[in-house]
């Protein structure tokens, strides 16, 4: 297996011209540097990624034609719908949560990152003592004191390297956040004005049964009908007024959601969603990328890709574990017996110690760790390619969709035309007495059946159109670039 011989940093090499360290010290340091030549870490074995079904192309489509998904919903053109997307990803709780986890996420690899250099503390005291009879005297001290844990094998790095892969993978994880949330607020608007096409559908059809209603009475008080006809109108139209209620308060919950999704009061949305809109619809050409693209856009698979990264550098970090590890440190000091004494005439104190560790036996403890590490980058592999087929469902489940709900449309709105046609010469004729009563009741519930299946499809399709874009990876935007760690040759996924 390859090793990697690493020689001593230079200022570590530069003790050795200090006479204190001649003899004890730099011992110390000549053993490890022989210890580190012969037992240096390997780079741990580790699986590829198993070749995944990647096609070239998808199924569902006629044609692939690349297109800017940052902003998709800005295609259906509906300025309110562009509106609430744009504050909910500017207000939403929840993204404002994921934005905190990135920062904290960016912090612990700073963290980290500060770990590899020396630190360096200043300190000062100020004693008073009297024994028995004896005057009282007075010691000040001022110090430095300094150390530093050379990383000869990799281990800081290694943990340095996992916690920027961390913050890779946070900052992929809030992408896929504003993903999802420009999703859910499109669904929900989209919804909303579903809901509201339907309450105008049953409102017209009211209108219409209780002019049907009154015709009816009419003919009854004349004698050319009974009284059985009115009550069945009567019947109709009160089954219609009630379906009434039960739309406003989807209505009402729609608008409360969105409301909640733009980090707002439940009830802030009423009046600006209250009047009722067409439902929005998405242009006929789809902005589609081949495969192997939707899956580097797609802000989940990255994560997942990150999160590879840090498992592989973890477990390292746990193989890094075994071997020695030493550090180095000394400090710098004045005292006086008054603080004017300090910066003249003080005595001088400094020392300088290194130290070295090797461990020997810890009941396995080591060996399990990194067997641990080992498994958790299994797992992230396997997460992984359980994510990426996801990915190529989720977009041909949409594509399969959105062609079955285009079909669906076109003949719903032949069937509703044909409908609008049946209803209005059965109402005609049975005030002419050419036909019963029956036949127009049946023309009504169709017309009624046909028209709701017409609006609830639009609104099918939209949310095809915007569960595509969502598989698509659509919806976010590279967060601006931050100072990068320097990355080891450790393997990436």
């Amino acid at each position: 297996m390859a090793r990697t011989i690493r020689t001593m940093p230079p200022h570590a090499l530069s003790l050795f011209h200090r006479p204190r360290l001649r003899h004890g010290a730099a011992a110390c340091l000549l053993a490890l540097a022989t210890l580190g030549s012969q037992a240096a870490p390997a780079t741990p074995d580790t699986q590829p990624l198993a070749a995944l079904p990647i096609p070239s192309s998808w199924s569902q489509a006629s044609s692939t034609t690349p297109g800017n998904l940052a902003q998709w919903w800005d295609t259906f053109n509906d300025a309110q719908l562009s509106a609430l997307v744009t504050q909910a990803l500017q207000a939403n709780p929840s993204l404002r949560k994921a934005e905190a986890a990135l920062q904290q996420a960016r912090a612990l690899r700073d963290a980290k990152q500060g770990a590899l250099l020396p630190s360096l503390n200043a300190s000062g005291s100020g004693q008073r003592s009297q024994t028995n009879e004896q005057p009282a005297t007075n010691v000040f001290k001022a110090g430095l004191d300094a150390s530093w844990e050379p990383d000869l094998f990799g281990g800081k790095r290694q943990a340095l390297n996992a916690t920027e892969a961390d913050a890779q993978a946070q900052q992929a994880t809030l992408a896929d956040a504003q993903v999802s949330m420009a999703a859910e607020v499109a669904l929900a608007y989209l919804q909303l004005r579903g809901q509201q096409s339907q309450l105008a559908i049953a409102q017209t059809n009211l209108a219409s049964q209780q002019e049907t209603l009154q015709l009816t009475d009419w003919r009854a008080q004349a004698g050319l009908t009974t009284s059985l006809e009115v009550e069945q109108a009567r019947t109709a139209v009160e089954q219609t007024r009630a379906e009434i209620p039960t739309l406003q308060a989807s209505i009402a919950a729609s608008q409360h959601s969105l409301a909640v999704l733009t980090g707002q009061a439940p009830t802030a949305l009423v009046e600006q969603l209250g009047t009722a809109a067409p439902i929005p619809s998405a242009p006929t050409q789809l902005a589609l990328a081949f495969p192997a693209d939707t899956l580097r856009q797609r802000p989940d698979v990255r994560a997942e890709e990150a999160r590879i990264a840090a498992a592989l550098a973890r477990v390292q970090v746990a193989d890094a574990a075994r071997y020695p590890t030493f550090s180095i440190g000394g400090s710098l000091g004045l005292s006086a017996l008054t603080l004017a004494g300090l910066t003249n005439g003080a005595s001088v104190l400094s020392s300088l110690l290194a130290s070295v560790s090797l461990p020997v036996f810890d009941g396995g403890a080591t060996a399990a760790t990194l067997r641990a590490q080992e498994a958790a980058l299994v797992q992230a592999q396997a997460s992984y390619q359980s994510t990426v087929l996801t990915a190529l469902q989720e977009v041909e489940d949409a594509l399969a969709a959105l062609r079955g709900h285009r079909a669906r449309l076109q003949h719903l709105q032949s069937a509703a035309t044909a409908a609008e046609l049946a209803a209005l010469l059965a109402q005609q004729r049975y005030a002419s007495g050419l036909i019963d009563f029956q036949t127009v009741l049946s023309t009504q519930r169709t017309l009624l059946s046909a028209q709701n299946s017409v609006a609830s499809t639009l609104t099918d399709l939209g949310t095809d159109h915007v569960r595509l874009y969502k598989a698509l990876g659509g919806g976010w935007q590279a967060a601006p670039a931050t100072t990068t760690p320097p990355t080891s040759s450790a393997g990436q996924p």
